[in-house]
Parts: C-alpha cells; sequence; structure tokens
C-alpha cells in the first residue's frame, strides 16, 4: 500500500472501504476496497473528507482481483452457462439449460491448491436446471501475480473445468413384470413411480409393455421396444435373485452388454444396466424404486439421459456415498446421497 493525495488517485485501487454517513438515512460503503477510482469518483471522495487515500500499487507483473475472476471464469466454464457481472473480485457461473453439471476434480484441486485463488462448485454429476447456480470464482487478495494465474491456466490446459451435458435421451420404453401385476391379483404400483421419475425430465413414453414373469415374452418386449425407436429402455421388477423372478436373464437374451447387475447403492442394490446395440441403454430396475423415495434409479437416469455411458467403474464408484439416510424430508439432490465421486 502507498498514501497519495485523491487528486491523483485516478486509475488506481482502492485498499480499504470508504464510508459515507447521511444522518437518518444511510451508512454504509460508498466504495470498497478493490474499487479502482475514477476521475468521477475524486470530487465524491473530497466531499466524504478524504482528501488522501491508501492504494494499492499496481504495475506490470500484478492483475487487479476483477481481471484474475474473468481468467478463473474461462478456465471453469464450458458451454451452455454464462458468468454473472463481476463483483468485488467475484463471478459465479450460471446454467444455460438443464442437464447434468460434471467437473474435473482433480485439476479443480490443483488449481484451489495454488492458493491465493479459490474455485467453489456444486458436486460433479449434480443434475442442475436453467438459472442455477454452478460455481463461483474469486482471488483472495486484491491483486495477484501474473504468474500465478499462468500457472491456473497452464492447469486449465484450454479445457473447461466444468461441463454441463443437456439431456438429450427423449423417448422411453417402460416394460412392467410381475405374474401378480399381469394376472391382476395386486395393483400395478412401480408404473406410475417410473413415469413420474421420467416427466422430470421431459422423456416421452412411447409404450408401456405389461407382461408375466416370462423370460422369452420379456426378451420379445425389450427387443420390440428397440425396434419402435426407444432410446432408453426401462424394464421394472423381476430382479431379485428369487427363482420365479427372470428379468436378468430376460435382458442377457436381447444380446445387449451388460455392464453390470448389482451396484454398491441402497437402495438399489440389484439394479441392472445393459447397452444395446447402437448403444441404448436398458435399465432393470429393483422393487425398492416402487416404494423408496431415492434410489440408484435417480442417480443413474440424469447420466443416462445426458448421453453419458456409464461405466461398471463408475458404478462401482457410486459405493462412496451410495448409502441414502431415507431422510423423512427428503432433499434430494441436495444432500450427500450419490455425491462420493
Amino acid at each position: 500500500m502507498k498514501l497519495i493525495d485523491t487528486v491523483d488517485a485516478a486509475g488506481h485501487i482502492l485498499c480499504h472501504d470508504i464510508t459515507q454517513i447521511i444522518r437518518g438515512e444511510t451508512k454504509d460503503a460508498r466504495f470498497r476496497k478493490g474499487h479502482i477510482i475514477t476521475e468521477e469518483d475524486i470530487p465524491v471522495l473530497l466531499s466524504l473528507g478524504k482528501e488522501h487515500l491508501y492504494i494499492w500499487e499496481q504495475n506490470e507483473h500484478t492483475l487487479h482481483e476483477n481481471e484474475a475472476a474473468e481468467i478463473l471464469y474461462r478456465i471453469c466454464a464450458g458451454e451452455h452457462m454464462e458468468p454473472t457481472p463481476v463483483k468485488e473480485g467475484k463471478i459465479e457461473i450460471i446454467a444455460q439449460s438443464d442437464g447434468l453439471l460434471t467437473i474435473d476434480l482433480e485439476r479443480l484441486r490443483r488449481i484451489n491448491s495454488l492458493g491465493e485463488m479459490m474455485i467453489a462448485t456444486r458436486a460433479s454429476h449434480f443434475p442442475v436446471r436453467r438459472g442455477d447456480h454452478l460455481a463461483g470464482t474469486r482471488i483472495i487478495p486484491l491483486v495477484i501475480e501474473r504468474q500465478k494465474m499462468a500457472a491456473a491456466e497452464e492447469i486449465g490446459g484450454g479445457v473447461p473445468l466444468l461441463q454441463l451435458h443437456p439431456y438429450l435421451l427423449r423417448r422411453a420404453a417402460l416394460i412392467t413384470t410381475g405374474s401378480e401385476v399381469y394376472k391382476g391379483r395386486i395393483k400395478d404400483t412401480f408404473s406410475p413411480v417410473i413415469e413420474e421419475k421420467l416427466a422430470e425430465y421431459g422423456v416421452e413414453l412411447i409404450s408401456h409393455t405389461l407382461l408375466p414373469d416370462d423370460p422369452e415374452r420379456i426378451t420379445a418386449a425389450i427387443k420390440q421396444a428397440l425396434e419402435q425407436g426407444a432410446e432408453l429402455v426401462v424394464v421394472t421388477g423381476g430382479m431379485s435373485v428369487d427363482p420365479d423372478d427372470r428379468t436378468p436373464l430376460a435382458i442377457r437374451n436381447t444380446g445387449a452388454e451388460i455392464i453390470s447387475y448389482g451396484a454398491p447403492v441402497l437402495p438399489g442394490a440389484m439394479f441392472m444396466l445393459a447397452y444395446a446395440d447402437g448403444g441404448v441403454p436398458i435399465m432393470g430396475l429393483p422393487g425398492c424404486v416402487m416404494y423408496a423415495k431415492r434410489t440408484i434409479f435417480d442417480l443413474v437416469l440424469p447420466r443416462v439421459l445426458a448421453a453419458l455411458r456409464v461405466s461398471a467403474d463408475e458404478l462401482a464408484g457410486l459405493g462412496h456415498g451410495g448409502l441414502c439416510l431415507n431422510c423423512e424430508n427428503c432433499v434430494f439432490p441436495n444432500c450427500g446421497f450419490g455425491k462420493g465421486v
């Protein structure tokens, strides 16, 4: 810092707040720390009794906090995002569309480890809506060395840390299995749950088939759904190891690539994921999806609808954070369920 005459302060960075008091009206900062003083500000500052000011000494080796925030925004922001106006060295990143947010956690950690700067984000694989806040960026001091910001840009590598994947799959087929439902012994309470969850993402249900626990008929129904243009096939029921539960066999017999039968998530351990020729996902849902508020289905569905191919390794990683606490007042996705990776 150095002390200068206010009349010579234009273009310099104020390093402390300056308060304006108007009796009976206001007492607040008229100019805030980090403000770049303009010629128009000088008469106002003099009227506040400030004939001298402490300012930051800036040179060709440093950047103002607002300039640094712009750099951090460019490192972070991918497509379908926009910035808020820079304010006091901070820029927030806003979603321009619905979609699934993914983050390069390793590069994020490396940049935050540089010191004197920060990027705070939502959890990776968070389903977001247009207008949601995705991240906030700023440097900690009022000025920062250009060399340090260059190091952050090098870690960024020209590839955004944040990616927003819009939901692309819009046509789904639902196959409900279970002889007890097919024969009318009990009411089908599974299908309405699936329809409601698909509707949350704007997915159209192009067909709904009700079948007994007959693997050949279930296999045929899956193939028919694919021929009809389904971009996602959901098969409910018959997913346990009970001898009468034949849905996993039926999915295997379609010739689809089985990614996993079983997932380290509760509720949802007996979940199955496969991909048919052409990359169409087939999901076998266990009975817990029918009665539990949030399950494995809620974690995988946004990824699938965003056309992100889910791997067995990714499913294995869901074990960290994969225990739903079944809170009385559910606030998912604003909770720890599924946020371990």
